[in-house]
C-alpha cells in the first residue's frame, strides 16, 4: 500500500482508474527467506464474486447491498531459499444500507482510534514490513474499511489500511456515493483492474 494529486488536491477519475502501489521493505522470516508487502490501490467496482460475497453478507444481517467498492490488494509475496510463493487479499465494502450511527458514538470511535494510533501503526508494521509513509516522513491515514459512521470497529487491524491523503479524501466521499446506490459503485467492475 508517489502519490499524485491534480491543483485542486482531490484525484481525477482518470488517476483513480490507473491505480498506484506501495511496495513494502523486505521482512526476514525465522528460518530462511523474507516477505514483502505490496498493495495495490484502487478504489474499482467490486468484481462479480466480491458483489456476491457483499450481498450474501448484508443479506446475513437483515439488509440490502447498495454498492460495493474494491479498495485495494494486499500481496504478500515470500522468496525462501527454495520456494517461492505469495497470497493475495482483496479488500472490499460492502455498503448495506446500514443505518448511520448517532454522531456521538462517531466522535467516541474517532477519540478510540486517534488514542492508539501511533500503537497501531507500529504493531501493522510488525505484520506487513511498515507503515507507509510519504517523502517528508508524515505517516499515511488509516483508513476504516468498514467506517465509524456505520459502526465500524476503530481499532480492529482488519479494519484499516493506510492511504495517502488525497486518496483518503476520495475513497471517504466515494463511500456516500456507495452507500447512495449511486454509480460506479452500483455496478460490477472487471476481475483485473490492474497491471502488476
Amino acid at each position: 500500500m508517489a502519490v499524485l494529486a491534480t491543483a485542486c488536491g482531490t484525484l481525477s477519475s482518470s488517476m483513480v482508474a490507473s491505480g498506484r502501489k506501495w511496495v513494502g521493505p523486505p521482512v526476514p522470516v525465522p528460518g530462511g527467506g523474507q516477505f514483502r508487502t505490496v498493495i495495490h490501490y484502487g478504489p474499482w467496482q467490486c468484481r462479480a464474486d466480491f458483489r456476491r460475497s457483499c450481498e450474501s453478507q448484508c443479506a446475513g444481517t437483515g439488509h440490502v447491498l447498495m454498492g460495493c467498492i474494491w479498495l485495494a490488494d494486499i500481496k504478500m509475496d515470500f522468496e525462501g531459499p527454495i520456494v517461492r510463493a505469495g497470497t493475495r487479499y482483496g479488500v472490499t465494502h460492502c455498503c448495506c444500507n446500514y443505518t448511520p450511527v448517532a454522531p456521538a458514538a462517531t466522535r467516541a470511535s474517532r477519540s478510540r482510534w486517534n488514542n492508539i494510533r501511533d500503537t497501531f501503526r507500529r504493531e501493522w508494521a510488525k505484520k506487513m514490513g511498515a507503515w507507509p509513509s510519504d517523502a517528508g516522513g508524515t505517516p499515511w491515514q488509516g483508513h476504516h474499511i468498514f467506517d465509524l459512521g456505520h459502526g465500524g470497529n476503530p481499532v480492529a487491524m482488519d479494519n484499516v489500511i493506510p492511504l495517502p491523503q488525497d486518496l483518503h479524501q476520495y475513497v471517504t466521499d466515494s463511500y456516500g456515493q456507495c452507500y447512495a446506490g449511486t454509480p460506479p459503485w452500483n455496478g460490477v467492475g472487471v476481475d483485473h483492474p490492474y497491471g502488476e
